[in-house]
């Protein structure tokens, strides 16, 4: 209600508007879209969506993909792979999959 900005539907977009006005107290910091301060991810919609993305997602600045990647790291706390949904998908993907640190590629190796 106290968040008065130009164009509203930025807020929770998934992109952190710092200007504006967006990333205050009073607008729910961009509707949670710059919660992630240190986090360079591309697309902050794709945190805390229900699968892990891995690269820079993956990281304690966007909280582990905000938890989607937690049983990746819990499985593979070594294995760090742009592409977590490879391991384990049937297919032997090779090269920084196909290492012990990744299960072998999750086993498809």
């Amino acid at each position: 209600p106290n968040c008065d900005v130009d164009f509203p539907w930025y807020i929770g977009d998934g992109v952190c508007d710092e200007e504006g006005g967006y990333n205050t107290e009073e607008c729910g910091f961009d509707g949670d879209d710059c919660s992630y301060f240190g986090c360079n991810a591309a697309n902050f919609t794709f945190l805390d969506d229900g699968f892990c993305d891995g690269g820079e997602y993956n990281t304690p600045e966007c909280g582990y993909d905000d938890g989607d990647c937690d049983e990746f790291n819990r499985l593979y706390p070594d294995c760090d792979v742009e592409f977590p949904w490879y391991l384990g998908d049937g297919e032997c993907d090779g090269k920084e999959y196909n290492k012990r640190e990744c299960g072998f590629d999750g086993g498809d190796c």
